[in-house]
């Protein structure tokens, strides 16, 4: 249901930005391109290549699950004739910039076209957004980020194709490299404990369980009960998993109570929800390969 009235509310909000045309933008003049996180500004620069330049509207390290907008944002957006999204819920923090700016600009939904993992918290049934941990749903990203970019501006389309096919190329090279590192881990040992869910898309990829949460949410921000602590802890111990893995802009005062019950290790480096301002994340490829190689060495 949420999920619906956030649509609800962009396609309302954001005048002219259903399919994009090329009419959006002046013949001659260089659209304004804005994405909402880091990652999917890189993963759009790697599209538009030297033609345009793609800004990231949060700042690294930010957590768009808990982000607060700043003033500065909506004049951001205000200046945009092109805003790219993740979409599936992700960006609840746009509704309220969305409110404040004027002008018109072209959305491109970079998820458009997936099928989404569903699942049940507290009663309720939510999508999960964090697709972009699959290589392989990325490529889709990229297609339809070319082909926005390519309505936007007709006269770089070829650019936009030529880049997006060496990217893609990029992305399922990147996946090859991440089935071997996984590979390094027997089958019955790729167990995760995340503090979110957030690994469900890769985990499904790459053939690993995710046997528990310690939010049981696809935000960060939410809350766990006495219960669901008890029952966290005692799956970690049926099931023998050897770490819990957590986003480096997570709390981790919780994962740690659950370790000091149980004993395992907390990995709490990830960067799974933005870029780093140069290493160990600089780029959507760098970030995935981080990610990768601290998953693999706590677990095999």
């Amino acid at each position: 249901m949420r999920y619906s009235v956030f649509i609800l509310i962009v396609i309302l909000l954001l005048s002219g930005c259903g399919r994009p045309s090329a009419r959006e933008v002046a013949p001659g003049t260089a659209p304004t391109i804005i994405a909402t996180t880091t990652f999917l500004a890189d993963i759009a620069a790697n599209v538009a290549g030297d033609r345009l330049r793609v800004d990231s509207l949060l700042p690294f390290g930010a957590d768009p699950h808990s982000y607060q907008p700043i003033p500065a944002d909506a004049v951001k957006i205000s200046k945009s004739n092109v805003l790219i999204v993740n979409g599936l819920d992700y960006e609840h923090f746009l509704t309220s910039l969305l409110v404040n700016v004027g002008g018109q600009r072209v959305l491109i939904t970079a998820s458009d076209g997936l099928e989404p993992r569903k699942m049940e918290a507290e009663g309720e049934k939510i999508i999960d957004p964090h697709m972009w941990l699959d290589p392989i749903k990325v490529i889709k990203y990229v297609e339809n980020i070319r082909d926005g970019l390519s309505q936007v501006d007709s006269e770089g389309a070829e650019i936009y194709k030529s880049n997006a096919d060496v990217y893609i190329g990029e992305l399922q090279e990147l996946d090859t490299w991440i089935k071997e590192e996984v590979a390094q881990i027997p089958a019955e040992q790729r167990l995760l404990v995340t503090n979110h869910e957030a690994l469900g898309y890769f985990a499904d990829r790459y053939g690993f369980i995710v046997i528990g949460e310690v939010l049981q949410s696809v935000s960060s921000v939410a809350s766990p009960s006495a219960q669901q602590m008890a029952a966290l802890i005692d799956q970690i111990k049926a099931n023998g998993a050897p770490a819990i893995f957590l986003d480096v802009s997570d709390n981790p005062t919780l994962a740690q109570q659950i370790a000091h019950e149980t004993g395992v290790t907390v990995v709490a480096d990830l960067h799974l929800e933005s870029l780093t301002e140069g290493a160990p994340a600089a780029t959507y490829i760098d970030m995935m390969k981080h990610n990768v190689t601290q998953i693999v060495s706590a677990l095999r």
